[in-house]
């Protein structure tokens, strides 16, 4: 609720690969100008190959290490971490801006589970969300391993977790006009790929969701379970098709989309915090 829309208006429509990130020994946040000036080194040396590079030269790739102070849940979460990949524009005029190529941040929204179980020296931001080129994800990633011994890994999202974000964003207020709630499935074991895509009128969901929900702020897998089960009964009633045998691979409100290979989009700065928690969630979840 305390996040600036302002300041996070960058973070929003664009596609994030997700990865979950074991806790980082001996980070320190004073350091994030020194952290800034190694990686932009290391990125380099690889680039040319492993030839090795002076640190603080002019490079091509400028990298920004910064904090984002407001993008935490609870008193207990550390602040998320911003690392900002440019290009250094060759133009003779020194006013040009640079072009940025890449975007990573570490984050950890309500992630009091694996905060209260970490020794002093670790930092616990479990999340990681990239947006950009494989390549400098690598190479980001290797650094931050190399630096922190830390573990990355990429987070996928089951269909089980797919029907809770469709069941917990279908039933979200918003105060502008919503688009429709998406539902993506994929038939296996067929000869040929058959992909079905099965679409809902956002106020018909939420209505849906209000008949299925007992309690307002509480969520049970019970709960989730009919909302999906009654999606599924009137797809059947008109094609004749059991969606409950095929895969829900992707899902997509008004309020973000997320796809089974750990790929979300975030549409809306009032419900950050929230699809960040349940992102933490997941990450947690997949180190312990």
């Amino acid at each position: 609720e305390n996040v600036d829309p302002q300041k996070t208006a960058f973070l929003l429509r664009k596609a994030w690969t997700l990865y979950s990130v074991t806790p980082l020994y001996r980070f320190h946040r004073a350091r994030l100008r020194d952290y800034a000036r190694l990686l932009s080194a290391f990125i380099a040396a690889e680039k040319q190959k492993g030839l090795a590079v002076e640190v603080g030269v002019e490079l091509d790739i400028k990298v920004a290490v910064s904090s984002l102070a407001d993008l935490r849940g609870s008193e207990q979460d550390q602040a998320a971490v911003l690392v900002q990949l440019s290009l250094r524009s060759r133009a003779s005029s020194r006013n040009s801006e640079d072009k940025l190529v890449w975007l990573g941040w570490f984050c950890s929204v309500y992630g009091d589970d694996l905060s209260e179980n970490v020794p002093e020296d670790f930092t616990c931001l479990p999340l990681f969300l990239t947006h950009g080129a494989e390549s400098y994800t690598s190479m980001v990633g290797s650094w931050f391993q190399k630096t922190f011994d830390c573990c990355f890994r990429r987070l996928a999202i089951s269909p089980l977790n797919l029907s809770w974000m469709v069941a917990m964003w279908a039933g979200c207020k918003l105060d502008r006009a919503a688009s429709a709630v998406e539902l993506d499935f994929s038939v296996p074991h067929l000869s040929q790929p058959l992909d079905i895509s099965y679409a809902i009128h956002p106020e018909d969901a939420k209505a849906l969701w209000d008949t299925v929900q007992k309690m307002p702020g509480e969520i049970t897998q019970e709960e989730v379970d009919v909302f999906m089960d009654c999606l599924y009964a009137h797809f059947h009633r008109h094609f004749k098709i059991h969606l409950s045998a095929a895969k829900l691979v992707k899902v997509s409100t008004a309020v973000a989309s997320a796809h089974c290979d750990g790929i979300v989009k975030i549409l809306h700065s009032q419900y950050l915090p929230g699809v960040l928690m349940l992102l933490t969630e997941l990450a947690i979840s997949q180190i312990q």
